[in-house]
């Protein structure tokens, strides 16, 4: 009996110092953050298991035993989650409680507006949709140089911001501030643009804005990186030659037509944005251009091409003439436009 009543002993011991070891940190000297969504409709089984395979947790067992005892099982919100290795048990059960990390991974892509990222950060619950779109049009970023001053024609959509806010990942905190999470967008700007092209800028004979709006041309205009300079190449001899530079992205951009086919009311908008009817730049970026179209943009690649086009697959073809041009039109596109 005294040897039976030993071995449960034991065994409870066992249970218990499991028990707790498995409520510790995966890793306690580990700042590694690790990305977690919770879809909706998620039951406490797949979440934990979510927790498990990502290395946040060290037994789906004992963290489920640990909402059990603590009456939680069925608490966990869905969302998507910042969390990190060195944070127990309680510690991550009680953010997946709240519905919020401790801080949101943001990705911005290369291409996108101050309109999709008004969409993405509402879409995760950041902002209200529209806030940032209503920020980059009335906050006070006075302290930013490198703006435009003269915002008279710019389009309301974007503002100043349009083309300043430079894509990357963005680590953004529960306690959201619209102005804040773009002026760290465009202190990231001046860091990985401003600071190590300063000499190229100031050497060109392009301004700022005018660099930064073509860039952003060159972003929607290409389809491949290796592309890039060529575009650019191209758009730079054809506004040095006050020729239409035709992008229809620009178009798209003014009439808030991202995928849509545009129309031929499209194509005869009064707007200065509208490159198929005005030459020049547009007034301002159509988009926030990634570091290797403004690398393109700077440092074009000579080329004896002046249209361009891509098929139906992606792949872009050039010309020298308007009617090779049109010809290659007819052959990759059966007749239709860039």
């Amino acid at each position: 009996m005294k040897k039976l009543l030993f071995i449960i002993a034991l065994l409870i011991g066992a249970t218990y110092l499991w028990y707790t070891l498995s409520l510790r940190p995966a890793d306690a000297s580990s700042e590694q953050r690790v990305s977690v969504t919770v879809k909706a409709g998620s039951t406490t089984t797949h979440i934990l298991e979510q927790l498990k395979e990502n290395g946040l947790i060290r037994s789906s067992l004992a963290t489920k035993i640990y909402m059990k005892l603590n009456g939680l099982d069925g608490s966990l919100q869905a969302g998507v989650f910042l969390l990190k290795e060195s944070f127990d048990v309680p510690t991550v059960i009680r953010m997946l409680q709240l519905g919020k990390g401790e801080e949101i991974a943001i990705t911005i892509p290369e291409g996108y507006t101050v309109k999709d990222i008004d969409a993405v950060l509402a879409e995760v619950g950041l902002s209200e949709p529209g806030a940032i779109i209503d920020c980059a049009n009335t906050c006070d970023f006075s302290s930013f140089e490198f703006l435009p001053t003269d915002t008279s024609e710019l389009a309301k959509r974007g503002g100043k911001l349009e083309g300043y806010l430079f894509p990357d990942t963005y680590y953004a905190p529960v306690e959201f501030v619209p102005k804040f999470f773009l002026e760290r967008m465009l202190g990231n700007f001046r860091k990985q643009v401003l600071t190590p092209y300063e000499s190229v800028i100031e050497a060109d004979s392009h301004s700022l804005h005018e660099i930064i709006t073509m860039a952003s041309l060159v972003e929607k205009e290409s389809r491949h990186d290796d592309e890039r300079s060529t575009v650019a190449a191209i758009l730079w001899k054809r506004l040095g030659e006050d020729w239409g530079l035709g992008v229809d992205a620009a178009v798209r951009y003014i009439v808030d037509k991202p995928t849509d086919e545009i129309t031929a009311g499209d194509l005869n908008v009064n707007s200065p944005y509208n490159l198929r009817k005005f030459r020049g730049l547009t007034p301002g970026p159509i988009a926030n251009p990634g570091k290797k179209s403004i690398e393109a943009v700077l440092y074009p690649k000579e080329t004896r091409y002046w249209y361009y086009l891509h098929d139906k697959e992606g792949s872009i073809h050039y010309s020298e003439t308007n009617d090779e041009h049109n010809t290659k039109r007819y052959m990759y596109l059966g007749g239709g436009s860039k």
